[in-house]
């Protein structure tokens, strides 16, 4: 694999051993966590439902237990901003892990911490930070520093919003809130409200928080209408609620700036930052001003927002070089310009009613959510993986690693278009 190889496929997919495997998960997974058919194959017919097994990637490529060269056109939901296994950022995790692999959260910390801290702040003008290890983590530190530093325990969230799945984030998730939200609806807090996406805005008086995503990506790829974000900014302001920007699948680069806010004219009180920030390595960070963050008031040695894994050093060492491959190999400018094309190419496809997003996150509208499975069902038997997006699963979302070619852009659209035209 060179990181831009186009498919290649020895075996349909799901190949023989990816189905072996399928099966021996089934044994010990909880069935509600991986999507697979194959041990219902007989009655419903569709085993090659069942998914590919990863067993080695790089760039954009993904090598399965077959041996079927596949191209992930999702950067592993994101988190690969920087392609699968970048050599800069495997060394610095590489160095990390042989030196020191673990510290010890809010109670001894190391210099990469400092640095990646650091470094945050000056691509995204904010001045303080909390690390953690999931994109719902720094949600719920972002949620929490809103609550001490207003006073206020209300928060506005919007439909269609994915901020995790975690009793912290979860709450404030408007993503299929009917499957996420309603079995656990009696474990919640109800101190959120959802209004429309983009739509108008409710009295934001009392509120401690507004939470929103610059543009929806599990929610189909979304954004609001010129000028409503910093319209939100503007009155939440005016209301004393803080405004805090999930920017855990925007940010990193992937449209086209450090932040999607950065080409808004806004500027967050609080950013939620994970996925591609840590190159493949699980890493997150709530980034804050000082004023804000500073409300927490000072350690007295018993962190009351604290993990074990705070800060891990392996993760900020990916981290700083995931930061460092971002600048310099100019994969803010590329998304910019690649995310151009690819959106011009899947509007003139057959059957595309509309092309959302920006940058390196794009979205063709393909009508229904049915329509929409079956062309990823049909692009990934021919090696290509893209998901479907949105509540009711209507677009194809990709988001592929910042390193993508333009060879391999244009191949997936030419095999888009062959998939859509079996369809018509």
């Amino acid at each position: 694999m060179n990181g831009n190889d186009l498919p290649a496929l020895v075996t349909p997919i799901p190949g023989p051993a990816s189905r072996g495997w399928v099966d021996r998960l089934a044994v010990r997974e909880c069935p509600a966590i991986t999507a697979r058919r194959a041990r219902r194959a007989a009655v419903l017919g569709r085993a090659d439902d069942d998914p590919p097994v990863w067993v080695q990637a790089r760039g954009v490529n993904v090598l399965d237990a077959d041996g079927n060269l596949l191209v992930d056109l999702t950067a592993g939901f994101g988190a690969s901003s920087v392609g699968h296994a970048h050599p800069r950022v495997v060394q610095a995790g590489q160095q990390q892990l042989a030196t020191l692999p673990h510290a010890m959260g809010d109670a001894f910390f190391h210099p990469g911490r400092v640095q990646l801290l650091e470094h945050l702040a000056a691509i995204s003008g904010l001045d303080r930070a909390i690390l953690g290890s999931s994109g719902s983590d720094a949600v719920e530190a972002a949620l929490k520093t809103a609550c001490v530093a207003t006073g206020r325990d209300r928060v506005l969230a919007f439909d269609g919003s994915y901020h995790g799945l975690s009793y912290g984030a979860l709450p404030v998730t408007g993503y299929k809130s009917g499957a996420f939200r309603a079995p656990f609806a009696g474990q919640l807090g109800q101190h959120v409200d959802h209004a429309p996406f983009g739509g108008p805005l409710p009295d934001l008086t009392g509120l401690g928080a507004v939470l929103v995503e610059p543009i929806q990506g599990r929610g189909g790829v979304r954004a609001p209408p010129q000028g409503w974000l910093a319209e939100l900014c503007d009155k939440a302001h005016a209301a004393g609620a803080l405004v805090i920007l999930d920017e855990i699948f925007t940010g990193m680069g992937r449209t086209g700036c450090w932040f999607a806010f950065q080409e808004q004219g806004i500027t967050p009180d609080l950013l939620c930052v994970g996925k591609g920030l840590g190159g493949g390595f699980p890493i997150s960070a709530c980034l804050g001003s000082a004023r804000v963050m500073d409300a927490w008031g000072a350690s007295t040695g018993e962190a009351i927002h604290t993990q074990t894994f705070l800060g891990n050093p392996v993760g900020c060492a990916m981290a700083l070089a995931t930061l460092e491959v971002i600048e310099g190999e100019g994969l803010r400018e590329q998304a910019q310009a690649q995310g151009a094309w690819l959106s011009g190419a899947l509007a003139a496809l057959p059957g595309v009613l509309g092309v959302r997003g920006r940058g390196l996150m794009v979205a063709p509208e393909l009508g229904s959510g049915a329509r929409a499975l079956a062309a990823s069902r049909g692009m990934l038997r021919r090696g290509w993986i893209v998901l479907p997006a949105g509540e009711e699963g209507d677009v194809l979302a990709f988001t592929p690693p910042l390193t993508v070619s333009r060879a391999v852009l244009e191949a997936s659209v030419i095999a888009l278009g062959e998939v859509l035209g079996e369809l018509l």
